[in-house]
């Protein structure tokens, strides 16, 4: 009997760097995760609004993950990798050696992160200019994006201008490092660069689901990155201009489809910092360690024990938060808005930090929900959702998304789905499919999809009414106060 010709085996590897960590991951052609590493990255503070990083540190941090996915693996296997990073300014001279971003002279610190607001004089600039290119940005240039960023380094640090070679936003950055060729994306150089061209998960295979999106094109979904910070992306087939959201942006995300990208400044980290900083952390993180969960897991097991016949959603019907603690990215575009909460007492327990942990997250969703609303007003179509990232792991967070957009959430089968997305662009890189799409529809597989609970549809209302009025309030009294 004649034996089968075999095929090869073929691998992609991802590499994913976040605001606090480089991951990656081994895939194969099916999108399964085969091997997964992290390690940390420094982030330096050196006064309030301003976040360094070094490129150099990434780097050797992006080796090292790579080489302990690889591990074993026969280098010919490997058909390619993609790169995914967040949109933080790398700065390095004509040798391609780092540059300062700082007034200390310290070279090594030579990234400005995305979540760095040391620009907001100069984007207020950019803004009253009401250029043209800034209708492709909802209306208002983020202090977030490069080109704020760049003006501060000109009229700050002139020795550092002067000797500037290159520019790179991450991403980009990392694709020099692995290949020395300077090509930047269009996705990078169209969304955060503001370059106008005239022409993730999201594509997974959804049939057996019953999901509203079933049948229909790929503009009826919206992607959430879940993470330090959230990421809302719908495409469109015509470009949509929505006050508020960035885009529309031509093939960014897509290749045909124009993008719009909608989000939030702070998430995981507005979650972390309500709850690290609550008098009651210690005891949280002393009882959890003693279960063996994590502070989260056990903060979500607590909720359900204090909830009585209540649903968990239901326990703060007096207690708001309106989440920018880091300015408004969207719909609103206002880097002066802070964090509120409304309904506090002087209990100190543990009870009252697990309320004010599940008001936190309501109000995440809440502003999805405010984001959402926004591009359905200007002509999006959404009918489902789409999360990754690390939020996208937390029980609770997904349910009480589902509930407050009255969408269904559907998950990756890998929890690593950011790092699958990353490798999906190296499989694509590679010429093992024949179009991005073709690749996120193999490797894109859904693991689980989380149905909102309708019944709770009146008590998520009259919350989104109230996060409202708090925004509104919030303009009030500064209003009044500008006023001396």
């Amino acid at each position: 009997m004649p034996s089968e010709k075999q095929t090869a085996v073929t691998y992609y590897v991802g590499v994913d760097v976040g605001s606090a960590s480089v991951r990656a991951a081994l895939v194969d052609g099916f999108g399964t995760v085969l091997a997964h590493a992290e390690q940390p990255i420094q982030v330096w503070e050196p006064q309030p609004d301003h976040y360094e990083q070094s490129s150099a540190d990434i780097w050797a941090a992006c080796c090292s993950v790579t080489k302990e996915v690889v591990r074993g693996v026969d280098a010919s296997q490997i058909r390619g990798l993609g790169f995914d990073a967040t949109c933080s300014l790398v700065v390095v001279d004509k040798q391609f050696q780092p540059l300062a971003v700082n007034s200390e002279g310290q070279n090594h610190r030579n990234v400005i992160m995305w979540m760095d607001h040391r620009a907001a004089s100069q984007v207020k600039r950019i803004n009253a200019t009401q250029h043209r290119v800034l209708n492709y940005v909802g209306g208002a240039m983020s202090v977030e994006m490069q080109p704020p960023k760049l003006l501060w380094i000109k009229e700050n640090l002139p020795e550092s201008w002067e000797k500037v070679g290159y520019f790179f936003d991450l991403p980009d950055f990392l694709s020099w490092k692995a290949t020395g060729v300077t090509a930047r994306s269009l996705c990078t150089v169209v969304c955060k660069w503001t370059y106008t061209s005239d022409r993730g998960v999201i594509g997974a295979d959804v049939k057996g689901h019953n999901l509203p999106c079933e049948n229909q094109p790929i503009t009826s979904r919206v992607a959430m990155i879940c993470g330090t910070s959230s990421c809302h992306m719908g495409v469109s087939e015509t470009p949509i201009f929505v006050p508020g959201v960035w885009g529309p942006y031509f093939s960014a995300m897509v290749p045909g489809l124009w993008l719009n990208e909608g989000g939030q400044s702070a998430t995981g980290k507005l979650i972390d910092h309500v709850v690290r900083g609550h008098v009651a952390f210690p005891e949280l993180e002393a009882k959890a360690a003693a279960s063996a969960h994590s502070i989260y897991t056990y903060l979500n097991s607590h909720l359900d024990l204090i909830k009585k016949s209540l649903p968990v959603g239901f326990l703060t019907v007096d207690l708001h938060v309106w989440p920018d603690f880091h300015g408004n990215r969207s719909p609103l575009t206002d880097l002066t808005l802070k964090g509120m909460v409304v309904g506090l007492t002087l209990s100190r327990g543990l009870d009252e930090l697990a309320l004010i942990y599940l008001a936190t997250i309501q109000a995440i969703a809440l502003g999805t929900r405010h984001i959402l609303e926004a591009m359905q007003a200007a002509g999006h179509e959404i009918t489902t959702l789409f999360l990754c990232g690390g939020l996208s792991k937390n029980p609770l967070f997904v349910q009480m998304h589902a509930d407050i957009t009255g969408k269904p959430v559907v998950l990756s089968k890998e929890v690593e789905s950011v790092l699958v997305g990353a490798a999906i662009l190296g499989a694509c890189a590679s010429g093992d499919f024949a179009s991005i799409q073709e690749a996120m529809a193999k490797m894109g597989r859904i693991g689980r999809v989380v149905q909102p609970n309708h019944e709770h549809k009146r008590f998520y209302d009259k919350k989104y009414e109230v996060f409202l009025k708090l925004v509104e309030h919030q303009r009030e009294y500064r209003s009044i106060m500008n006023s001396l």
